[in-house]
């Protein structure tokens, strides 16, 4: 499922467009709607990279300008935009929202669990979805939510 016309005319204002060569060299950029359409549907599947389908941008593309949006706050502010349109529409009520995330690693072929190294948990895609929903901005949003897990979490005020 990818965005709506009316999804994308809320979300392409928060893109930064792309840069422009003053010489006109270089590979045009792909379309960012397609990009976040391949990012959105990575992140829905929770399949890796690599299995992104062929009607998406090359995977790589998507992955670079995932990790290029997410260092720029660009992700954050869509996340924020989608919230608030959404709540706006009557389609979400962020009081009865909530977020679980859990992170186990095995290694394969062993009784015992072991975390993996720090750097193979921060390049993770799942990372950097994870910083995204505690940037200041998504935190603006869900503060709104009566979550007692999510007071508890960032001690919200009752």
């Amino acid at each position: 499922m990818d965005l709506t016309d009316e999804q994308w005319e809320v979300l392409e204002p928060l893109i930064p467009q792309p840069p422009q060569r003053e010489d006109g060299r270089g590979r045009p950029w792909r379309d960012p709607r397609d990009v976040l359409n391949g990012i959105l549907w990575i992140l829905r599947t929770g399949a890796p990279w690599k299995d992104l389908p062929e009607r998406y941008p090359p995977y790589q593309t998507c992955h670079r300008r995932f990790q290029k949006w997410i260092e720029e706050g660009t992700l954050a502010a869509i996340l924020e935009a989608l919230a608030e349109d959404l709540e706006e529409r009557g389609e979400i009520d962020l009081s009865e929202c909530y977020i679980d995330a859990t992170f186990v690693a095995a290694k394969k072929g062993g009784r015992e669990s072991e975390r993996p190294s720090g750097a193979k948990v921060r390049r993770s895609w799942r990372f950097q979805t994870a910083l995204l929903f505690l940037s200041p901005s998504t935190q603006r949003v869900l503060r709104r939510t009566k979550s007692p897990l999510l007071r508890r979490l960032w001690r919200v005020p009752s």
